[in-house]
């Protein structure tokens, strides 16, 4: 099966790890071709702090994608992508992390996912619940988890 897309999620826990997921990606899509679309997985609340941070027009209602595009942590990924030379689209999505990186899986046609994460404890995951798993339990095709310790 050949790689043509590669979505790389990301929220709000990930601003540390983007160098190490750019590498993890830029390693699998330059060598095949593949697109990889970032994307920026917001609830509504942390759309709404980011919004009001970025400082939009209050009358008008931002697109999420737009709004993805402008924030750190994706520009960051996309200047180590341009770096590599890895073509890349930009998503924005708002809803529960790990549903909604499911649902922007399919909608793209992604042929493997990439989420960062920590290690946390049974207990951890049990408590807090663990994106990364859901994403791994639910998404259509494989997915790659990138630890930072």
């Amino acid at each position: 099966m050949a790689i043509e897309t590669i979505l790389l999620a990301v929220g709000p826990g990930d601003a540390e790890r983007t160098d190490k997921l750019a590498s993890a990606v830029a390693d699998v899509a330059g060598p095949t071709g593949a697109t990889v679309v970032l994307a920026h997985v917001f609830t509504e609340d942390e759309f709404d702090e980011v919004v009001g941070r970025l400082d939009y027009d209050p009358s008008g209602t931002p697109n999420p994608d737009e709004v993805a595009a402008r924030h750190a942590t994706i520009r960051s990924l996309a200047d180590s992508l341009d770096e590599e030379e890895v073509g890349y689209a930009i998503r924005g999505a708002i809803g529960q992390h790990g549903e909604t990186i499911v649902d922007l899986a399919e909608d793209v046609t992604a042929d493997s996912v990439f989420v960062g994460g920590r290690k946390r404890s049974p207990t951890g995951k049990a408590v807090f619940g663990s994106t990364a798993q859901e994403v791994m339990l639910s998404a259509p095709c494989p997915v790659t988890f990138v630890r930072s310790d």
